[in-house]
This record gives C-alpha cells, structure tokens and sequence, in this order.
C-alpha cells in the first residue's frame, strides 16, 4: 500500500506572511543604542494632556510602540496593563506610543481592552522615526537617569517575563 505524500510546506498567503515579518519578527534597526539618553519627545495623551519623555527623568520609563492593526500588539496588551498595576507605585511608568493615523481607533482600542496606562499619539510618526520603530510592537526600557537600558522588538507569548525580569532590575537602581 503506498502512502500519499505528505507536505509540510506551510499555505500562507502574501498578507499573512507580510503581517508575520512585521508585527512578529524580530526587525534589524537602528534604535537608540542601549546606554546612550533616549530621544525626547512630546505627545498628546488620551487624557488630553501633553507628556514630554523628559519630564519623567528619575523614574523607569517603558516605551511601548504599537498598532491598532497589530495581532502581536493587542496580544500583549493585557500583560503590559498587569506590568503596570504592579510596578507603578515603585516609580516605573509605562508608556502606550500608538502609532496609527487616526488617534480616535487608537482610544476606542484602549477602551476596549481598558488600558490603564497612559496611551500618547503619533499620527505623524514623527517619533516613531526618532526612534526607528520598524517592527511593531517595539519596546524601549529607559533607566532613572533618561538612558536607554533595553530594546524589545516584536511580541511572542513570554516577552513579558522579560519585560518583567528588566524592571525589576531597573527600579531596585
């Protein structure tokens, strides 16, 4: 009796391949180096207020970039929300950079998935670019003293612990 041939050649359509590099892979770019001061920025906040990167000299800063469009993104979401409650009466804050031209998708997705952290907007990209984002979502750890410690780019389930591991290292400096 012969068997038909088995293949293990995935199906995968030009979208799904695309949106697997980009929100999944680890991207090659030229982020901030690790120990160099982070770029600083200003954005507008879903409360309405303007936050400068600066202003938060002398607490740990996470800079997480992402999409409404995202898979990987919304994924983390819910990890990123449990860092926060649990870390930021330590003086660690948790910034939600959304990355998507219409800010209003951006809130209604925050809504939705009740982010608690504040979530700043750059329909210009303009600081997305400063920061090279080329893989979504990326994260940027920045120590007390405004350096940048730790690049995260891309999600798979268990980022978090090493997210969790880089803060806790930084908020016992």
């Amino acid at each position: 009796m012969t068997l038909p041939a088995l293949t293990t050649r995935p199906r995968y359509t030009w979208w799904a391949a695309a949106l697997f590099s980009v929100c999944v892979l680890p991207a090659v770019g030229a982020m901030p180096p690790i120990g160099q001061k982070a770029p600083d920025f200003t954005l507008r906040t879903n409360a309405g207020k303007n936050q400068k990167l600066s202003e938060l000299r002398g607490q740990v800063v996470m800079i997480n970039f992402w999409a409404t469009w995202c898979p990987p993104c919304r994924e983390e979401m819910p990890h990123l929300n449990r860092l926060y409650d649990q870390y930021r009466k330590t003086g660690f804050v948790l910034l939600g950079v959304n990355v998507d031209d219409n800010a209003q998708q951006a809130q209604d997705m925050a809504r939705e998935l009740q982010i608690a952290f504040p979530v700043l907007f750059d329909t210009t990209k303009q600081v997305s670019r400063r920061y090279d984002v080329d893989a979504m979502p990326s994260t940027v750890i920045v120590d007390r003293d405004g350096k940048v410690r730790y690049i995260f780019r891309g999600y798979r389930p268990g980022t978090e612990q090493r997210y969790d591991a880089a803060i806790r290292e930084m908020i016992k400096q």
